[in-house]
């Protein structure tokens, strides 16, 4: 298959699944960077991908850590172009199966909570909000925010170390 094709067939899957991870909160630019970056390091490194791996998965764990850094500079104000140079350059794609197992845990543990934790989690975590900001966003005590994360990292790490992922 050629990247053409590729991107044809995965276009609208790493939109959804861009969309669905931030919760809406990325415009359609930034969804639409997103995916171009994905496209672009998945071709670059298309040498160590495994051809028995799925490759929407091995794109949409691309893509969410990509996500991740985007947020990250968001919040500390990077310059967004000082990250494209750092993640080509040390993007190892060896890890990024065993990530992408890891993170299937984490998204089915979310995905088995209640709303409310899973949003605290995700403002957190995701979008680097203060246990104060997210007070005020659910209008609920800070004492209820730290205390339910606490719960919901050690069902987390519970989770992880069944699926065989160890943490001290």
């Amino acid at each position: 298959m050629n990247i053409e094709e590729i991107i044809n067939q995965y276009s609208n899957y790493l939109y959804t699944t861009i969309t669905n991870i931030t919760y809406g909160n990325l415009s359609n630019e930034d969804i639409e960077e997103v995916i171009s970056d994905t496209f672009f390091i998945f071709w670059k490194n298309k040498e160590k991908f495994d051809v028995n791996k799925k490759i929407n998965l091995y794109l949409a764990g691309i893509a969410k850590n990509l996500i991740k850094e985007k947020f990250r500079k968001i919040h500390i104000n990077n310059n967004i172009e000082d990250y494209e140079n750092i993640l080509i350059d040390t993007y190892d794609i060896s890890n990024s199966y065993e990530q992408i197992e890891r993170n299937r845990i984490i998204e089915e543990t979310l995905d088995s909570m209640k709303k409310e934790d899973k949003d605290m989690f995700v403002l957190y975590y995701y979008f680097s909000k203060s246990i104060k900001e997210i007070s005020k966003q659910l209008d609920c005590s800070e004492f209820k925010i730290k205390s339910r994360l606490f719960r919901i990292r050690k069902r987390l790490k519970a989770n992880l170390e069944r699926g065989g992922y160890r943490y001290e």
